[in-house]
This record gives C-alpha cells, sequence and structure tokens, in this order.
C-alpha cells in the first residue's frame, strides 16, 4: 500500500455510513474535510473509542514505541524512521507493535491511491486512485497511540499506522498490499473495549470488504507532490473515462468534479 489517501467528507458523513449507535464524546462537524492527498506525518482525524464514547482526534500519520524513541534537546526523536504501515501478519505478536496493538482505531477514508510502472514506458509511475464502487466512505483498521479522554492533551508519542492486508485477485495487478477495509458492522466491533486480539485478527482476515467492491482508475501524475490539493485529484484521466463511461457518476453521489 501506497502512503496516500483522501479524507474529504463531512465527519457527520462517516458517522452515517458507520451506523454508530453508541454515545459520541464530540460534536461532529457538517463541514467537509475536503483533503484529497493526504501524506505521511500529517495530522489525520482518526475514530477511537473512549470510555465516554466515540471520538475524533487529529492524529500524525506514522508510529514509533515510546521505547524506541531517544531524547534529543528534550523531544523524543524515533531511532530511524517511523512506520506507516503494520501488516496483519506481524501487528499481533511483533514486539514492535506490542503497546500500539492494544489501540485499536479507525481512519475514515474515502480512497487511495497506488503507484505502478507506466504502461506506456514513460519515466515515472502511473498513479491510480481506488475507491469503493458504491462511492461510499470506507473504514481502514489502523493501531496506534493517540490522545484519551475530553481534557487529554496530544503527546509528541502521538500516532497511527494502518494494518495491511494481501491484496486479492485483480487488486494485486495495482499493488500486493491494501489497507484492511472494514464494513461497517466489523468497523464498529473494531473499536470495541474488550476486543480480544484473536477477534481483532480475524476481523481483519475475514470480514473485510471483498476486491470486487472497488474500481480502481489512472488520474493525473499532480498527486505525487503533497502540496497539490484539490478533487481534481481524483479525476479519472479522460482516456480512463473514453474506455469506461461508467466511471462518470453523478455529482450527488461522489461530489467529484
Amino acid at each position: 500500500m501506497c502512503g496516500r489517501y483522501t479524507q474529504y467528507q463531512a465527519e457527520v458523513r462517516y458517522l452515517e455510513r458507520l451506523n454508530w449507535q453508541a454515545p459520541l464524546a464530540f460534536e461532529p462537524s457538517e463541514e467537509p474535510l475536503e483533503r484529497y492527498n493526504v501524506a505521511p506525518t500529517t495530522r489525520v482525524q482518526l475514530l477511537h473509542r473512549d470510555e465516554d464514547g466515540l471520538r475524533i482526534s487529529a492524529v500524525p500519520w506514522r508510529y514509533a514505541p515510546h521505547w524506541a524513541q531517544a531524547q534529543r534537546d528534550g523531544k523524543p526523536r524515533p531511532h530511524g524512521k517511523p512506520v506507516i504501515n503494520a501488516t496483519i501478519e506481524e501487528a499481533p505478536t511483533n514486539p514492535y507493535w506490542r503497546e500500539a496493538w492494544k489501540n485499536r482505531c479507525l481512519v475514515m477514508a474515502d480512497g487511495w491511491y497506488e503507484w505502478v510502472a507506466d504502461p506506456e514506458g514513460n519515466a515515472g509511475k502511473q498513479p491510480y486512485y481506488i475507491r469503493l464502487k458504491s462511492g461510499e466512505p470506507m473504514f481502514w483498521a489502523a493501531i496506534g497511540q493517540f490522545p484519551r479522554g475530553a481534557q487529554a492533551q496530544p503527546s509528541a508519542q502521538d500516532g497511527f499506522a494502518v494494518i495491511t492486508t494481501a491484496s486479492e485477485r485483480g487488486m494485486v495487478d495495482i499493488h500486493d498490499r491494501t489497507p484492511v477495509v472494514l464494513p461497517p458492522d466489523a468497523a464498529r466491533e473494531w473499536v470495541e473495549p474488550g476486543l480480544s486480539s484473536e477477534r481483532a485478527v480475524d476481523l481483519a482476515r475475514h470480514h473485510t470488504e471483498p476486491a470486487a467492491a472497488f474500481e480502481w482508475f489512472r488520474v493525473g501524475k499532480a498527486v505525487g507532490n503533497v502540496r497539490n490539493d484539490g478533487r481534481e485529484l481524483i479525476k479519472p484521466l479522460p482516456e480512463t473515462l473514453a474506455a469506461d463511461p461508467s466511471l462518470i457518476k453523478e455529482q450527488s453521489t461522489f461530489d467529484l468534479f
């Protein structure tokens, strides 16, 4: 899985899709987030559950455990480069993820980008955008460290990583790894207090959205620059639309163009 995704809908829209019926520990915003090029290390709106209900916190997309961080000039600095993804094969048992695995959370997303070798043989790689065919928001399984409780303050050690799994069928042509995308019922269970490690692994392995639920298409290379951000980044290239007119959706459904 590559390191860019979109998070452009409003918090209330993600909660509608999640069909959350339990208490909320915050007032969800109706303002669209409008992020079309989320990059690693930036702060991202993350769903997690506290004692008083579901909460959204702005948490950096990168993770390093506290024992892997050294003090320099009074500030924590990780040994080596923090990571942004954790494989489902290693996260439940690898000591690096021991604490983070206990802190499960959800990434709200609308799609993500992958880069593949340009089929026309041009220099550089061709970006593809991947989303649910339904146009609905999606929820990625994630783990990390984040503020707890209404009075909690952000910490320099806060961060999260996305759980990834092996790609299925046609998706493997784009990339061999994908985020663990949970349907709403499994996503709600993922953040339940007291969820066992065994059940979490089962959810991530056997209760995800199938490859057939997704579609992907070529987009412009402007997404490769983290300074670029806007809905034009997820617009299919003209030749893609010509080859597959079904990608032209009603704006009321996808709000893309």
